[in-house]
């Protein structure tokens, strides 16, 4: 068995923002808007399969919203470089550079940033850089 899809939920009045975030930083994994089923809903993914969900929800506040981690795998680390360039330009923080995480195994290269709801991101390859093409 595998998860088939992955949502958050982000106050309403950082939607917008989020949905754009989004969209730029997982652009090199790929990741477009599939669909939007609903105006506060909206599914990312890559060929036509939206696995990544970006919920408004109209309760949550900034400090009431719970936070999440979200990884994505790609099998080139250059992805990986990008997705952490990408998304401190659209104004994420940083939460770990990209680099070797020893400490999980040998070849996981991954990096880390928190979005502005303060959800933390990664993005990792396992590959080595040999086989990261």
């Amino acid at each position: 068995m595998a998860i088939d899809h992955v949502g958050i939920e982000v106050p309403r009045v950082k939607f917008d923002e989020l949905v754009a975030f989004y969209l730029k930083v997982l652009a090199p994994l790929n990741y477009v808007e599939v669909m939007r089923p609903v105006e506060t809903a909206i599914g990312m993914g890559e060929n036509g399969i939206p696995d990544f969900w970006v919920s408004a929800n109209d309760k949550a506040t900034e400090s009431s919203a719970m936070t999440v981690h979200v990884a994505f795998t790609t099998k080139n680390r250059e992805v990986v470089d990008k997705f952490y360039e990408l998304a401190l330009q659209e104004g994420a923080k940083d939460n770990g550079k990209p680099g070797i995480r020893a400490e999980y195994h040998p070849n996981y290269y991954a990096a880390f940033v928190i979005d502005a709801a303060g959800n933390n991101l990664e993005v990792v390859c396992h590959e080595d850089a040999g086989e990261s093409k």
